[in-house]
């Protein structure tokens, strides 16, 4: 039997914040905290180390760090399979007139996820960030 097919996504937000300032909230625990709207966070802004969020809900590791302008980390859940390979999470902080343009690229997820994970990174994240920066 073939492979499931994995599955990717693309989201992106304007928010009035430079991008630096963005990148550097979001390594930051009480900050990334605040974007969950108050889940716990353990996250660092060193290459190589774990994170978690959502009170451990979340877990993975930084794999590329580049400072205001793209992080990308592994990434899974409690409800990944144990036989689930990580998916990986690219999170790029872009320049906007109106201050960033934040593009979250999700990919390499288990079959017949992406539209759940999609929904939750709007109504677990992005929504709590539109409200925290009011746009």
């Amino acid at each position: 039997m073939p492979p499931r097919p994995r599955e990717s996504f693309e989201l992106e937000l304007i928010l009035p914040v430079a991008p630096e300032a963005l990148w550097e909230m979001w390594l930051h625990p009480v900050h990334h905290s605040n974007f969950t709207g108050g889940a716990e966070a353990i996250v660092t802004d060193l290459e190589g180390e774990m994170y978690s969020a959502w009170d451990g809900y979340i877990e993975g590791r930084n794999l590329t760090l580049e400072r205001g302008a793209r992080i990308v980390q592994s990434w899974r859940t409690s409800e990944f399979a144990a036989a689930d390979r990580d998916s990986v999470l690219e999170l790029r902080f872009e320049p906007h007139a109106e201050g960033t343009r934040l593009v979250l690229h999700h990919k390499d997820l288990p079959h017949e996820t992406g539209e759940t994970y999609r929904k939750g990174w709007e109504n677990h994240y992005f929504q709590h960030m539109r409200d925290l920066f009011r746009t």
